[in-house]
């Protein structure tokens, strides 16, 4: 029998190892040779340093640095009859230092390398728990590919994705001024001299050099922005942090937004790398908004200006833009001087007032306008209650009073002014109950002017002659405003918390999910549509100048950030667009957070195909490699043999008589036959494995199948014990039979000379079982779980196949829909199991 082999390996994985990266805005800056002389610090300090690749590109100065560093050979490789040298990866893994200098990332490896780029090679080497220092050049990042195009004239052909750097422990800058560069390329310092003049004319030029450097700085700048952005995720941070410039201006829509604008990006432009928002703000109190046509010319104009728009839905104007401010931690509000008269601003503070007041540690510019002071009415604070609720108290504050009045004057011989106050008193709380704070305060006033007109010395006028009556009477109105007070506020707050606990609940939720794997993209881009009641949500992938569509729920979802309502940034390539409502600024968090699941479930999803793409390459690399070792032995075998029974045949030299050559033909015929068994095993685990097996699936009988299968053995090898009375199986009659002849032939080449191979059939259930029963040597239990793995022949000592037999039937009877399992032959051997459904249980 066929025995599976077993390593035993259970060695813990080891840590990932640290990468670092040397990030330069072009060739010559000194990548390189900060990456060779950080090896020099690290070694001098006790650290086991290698260079497992550096190209020096005929520079003296970084060639010299190689010198007392361990340098790993290279792997030679031939393409179109070439030799090429690259990044031996398996010596790296065997030598196993704790730092590998690995120079240009971004590199393209020779066909036949065992990755295609030289950043999978670096991966691998990561994941062996071994640190890396690497180079890479700006004009390699694929998000830059373009850009550099642009600036340069020259396509980059070799990119390195984003990811990879943006994912590094640490990422260091290599900066060299435009003229610095330019020295150091005429000095021969970078490229050879029948280079230099090219070079100096067109690539290395001071403006693409210039440009080239602040593409650098900006990209590692957002990179370090990253970061800071998590570190204050991570420890609550609520306060901005002044790290980069960040301006934010609020529009209302008005004639004043295109003023406010232009002054809020003048501002931006004084420092460099800082950002321009703009935020328009929906009001929830039901006034009318600005037109739609004019929040598209500002949005249009904040575009021009290099900026973005954004729209929130807030209940209170500066609360919102204080909270979005807040959340994309800008340093700077810039708002319009209000347009109301100084005496409604008496009454109530303007926007950009209130906004001063909450903004805390972020600086808000007043800028004014010509439409300063013209008047304009703004929405008070929105109530915590209802609408039913509200006019329902405002119906109590202005009848309830009057109507105990009338009851108290029924009574007034009954009842002294102490309990008329109390009575009072408990309709203005359960006004306040009722409709909250301003209702409430009419009650009181109301109440006491009753009280003071009805039930007070002398009545029938507004004077009070007691002292004590007098407090009693302004006790009761601040005792009815303060009871309102509270009312409101706790009204707001459960509000608040309910809110709080929704969001909580569905952060929990998919926070659960996407732990568990059991969300992908496309679910939780459901979630988001259901969680936030959204027409549509789309989540999209930019490809160079297009958008491609990763997943998509609702109706007429928006394929284009520039045709979305709202639109959530998961990472630098992909973006979630919303379509519907606007979604209000404290909605802000709860989506950034559904975002970052979606990042981290999209990474999960790359993770996986990653590991599975890695799994088959495995599968193959070790098909590939057990098969080259079973053609040079098993295959030569039979060939060998046909090749000497053939010579022998032909040859003019022998003189054969008819029992030599009966003899020898059938050497030739049982070789044939072998070989013709070693080749279709190979074809069929080849069709197995590539998916193409397709079986015809109808109702037959075993007694077309399973006599077939046993042709060709000598009397007395195989006992056949199949009924004729066997009901009709459903199956593909050809991979069936292919299937029960590799398990006879398995069983003969085990089973002793002197015991039979015995084929039965029998109904079980719902199918009929076919066993192939042997007297041979049996396996062990532990082995049964992969004794059907391809290329298993552990203890197997006749050396007449190359382990595919049961690995063939198993997939072949998966394939067909039956069952193949094995058990103990009673008395010792082994018995094989096919389980083929009958025809009636076919589908």
């Amino acid at each position: 029998m066929i025995r599976p082999d077993d390593d035993g390996s259970g060695a813990d994985r080891p840590r990932r190892g640290r990468l670092t990266v040397y990030l330069g805005a072009a060739p010559g800056v000194g990548k390189t040779y900060a990456m060779l002389d950080e090896a020099h610090r690290r070694l001098s300090r006790g650290t086991d340093v290698v260079v497992g690749l550096v190209e020096a590109h005929g520079r003296l100065a970084t060639a010299a640095l190689l010198e007392g560093l361990e340098v790993l050979p290279r792997r030679a490789l031939t393409h179109r009859g070439s030799e090429f040298t690259e990044l031996d990866v398996e010596a790296v893994l065997a030598r196993a230092p704790q730092v590998a200098m690995i120079d240009e990332l971004a590199h393209t490896n020779v066909p036949g390398s065992l990755h295609p780029k030289r950043w999978q090679d670096v991966h691998d080497i990561l994941d062996a728990g071994i640190d890396v220092v690497t180079t890479v050049n700006v004009q390699h990042l694929e998000s830059l590919n373009d850009d550099v195009e642009a600036i340069t004239g020259v396509k980059q052909r070799e990119t390195v994705p984003d990811h990879v750097v943006r994912d590094a422990d640490q990422v260091q800058l290599v900066d060299l001024p435009p003229e610095a560069l330019r020295r150091r390329l005429a000095h021969g310092n970078v490229y050879r001299a029948e280079q230099i003049d090219a070079s100096l004319t067109q690539y290395f030029r001071v403006g693409n050099l210039t440009a080239l450097r602040e593409l650098a700085l900006l990209w590692l700048a957002d990179r370090v922005d990253d970061a800071l952005t998590t570190y204050r995720r991570e420890h609550r941070i609520e306060s901005p942090w002044p790290a980069r410039e960040r301006v934010v201006v609020a529009v209302t829509g008005g004639p004043e937004g295109d003023t406010l604008l232009r002054r809020g990006a003048r501002i931006a432009q004084r420092a460099a790398g800082s950002e321009l928002l703009a935020v328009h703000v929906l009001a929830t109190d039901g006034l009318p908004s600005a037109p739609p046509a004019r929040i598209a010319e500002q949005r249009r104009l904040v575009e021009s200006l290099g900026g973005t728009f954004h729209t929130v839905v807030g209940e209170d104007v500066p609360t919102a833009v204080v909270d979005f401010a807040r959340g994309v931690n800008a340093t700077m509000v810039v708002v319009g001087v209000s347009r109301r008269s100084r005496w409604r601003e008496a009454v109530r503070e303007s926007n950009g007032t209130e906004i001063a007041r909450l903004a805390g540690m972020i600086d808000v510019h007043l800028v004014t306008h010509e439409r300063a002071r013209s008047g304009r009415r703004h929405a008070g604070r929105a109530s915590a209650l209802s609408r039913p609720r509200r006019i329902g108290g405002w119906v109590l504050a202005l009848v309830g009073p009057v109507l105990l009045t009338v009851a108290l004057g029924a009574a007034r011989d009954l009842v002294s002014l102490p309990t008329d106050l109390m009575l009072f008193l408990a309709l203005t709380v359960l006004v306040a109950l009722v409709g909250g704070l301003w209702p409430a305060i009419v009650s009181a006033v109301v109440g006491f002017l009753l009280l003071n007109w009805f039930f007070t010395l002398p009545t029938g006028r507004l004077t009070i002659a007691e002292p004590e009556n007098a407090l009693a009477l302004g006790v009761f109105v601040l005792v009815a405003a303060g009871v309102a007070s509270v009312v409101d506020v706790a009204a707001r707050r459960t509000t608040e918390a309910f809110r709080a606990r929704a969001e909580a609940s569905a952060l929990a939720a998919v926070s659960r999910s996407v732990l568990s794997g059991e969300d992908t993209a496309a679910a939780l881009v459901a979630r988001l549509r259901e969680t936030f009641t959204l027409e549509a949500v789309a989540l999209l992938s930019k490809n160079g100048s297009r958008w491609d569509v990763l997943s998509t729920d609702g109706a007429e979802p928006a394929l284009d950030p520039e045709t979305a309502t709202a639109v959530l940034v998961v990472d630098e390539n992909r973006v979630l667009t919303l379509t519907g409502r606007v979604l209000p600024a404290s909605d802000r968090r709860v989506l950034e957070a559904f975002a970052s699941q979606v990042g981290i479930v999209l990474e999960q999803e790359r993770l996986r195909a990653q590991a599975e793409q890695a799994r088959i390459l495995g599968e193959a690399d070790a098909t590939r490699t057990a098969l080259l070792a079973a053609v040079s032995h098993d295959l030569r075998t039979p060939l060998a043999t046909i090749r000497a029974s053939v010579d022998g045949l032909t040859s003019t030299d022998l003189h054969l008589d008819e029992a030599d050559r009966a003899a020898l033909v059938g050497t030739l015929e049982e070789s044939t036959a072998r070989l013709e068994r070693l080749i279709d095993n190979l074809l069929d685990l080849s069709r197995l494995q590539t998916g193409s097996v397709r079986p015809v699936l109808r109702a037959t009988s075993l007694d077309e199948i399973v006599p077939f299968a046993v042709e060709g053995y000598s009397p007395g090898t195989v006992v056949l014990d199949v009924p004729d009375d066997l009901p009709l199986v459903h199956t593909d009659a050809g991979l069936l039979e292919r299937v029960v002849a590799n398990l006879v032939s398995n069983a003969v080449r085990h089973a002793p000379a002197d015991s039979p191979v015995v084929v039965s059939a029998s109904t079980v259930g719902r199918g009929i079982v076919v066993r192939v029963v042997d007297k041979g040597p049996g396996i062990p239990d532990e082995l049964k779980d992969h004794m059907f793995d391809a290329f298993q022949r552990l203890g197997d000592t006749t050396g007449t196949g190359l382990g595919l037999g049961l690995a063939v039937a198993d997939g072949l009877a998966t394939a067909v829909g039956s069952e193949l399992s094995v058990e103990d032959t009673p008395g010792g051997g082994l018995t094989m199991l096919v389980t083929v459904p009958l025809a009636e249980a076919g589908p």
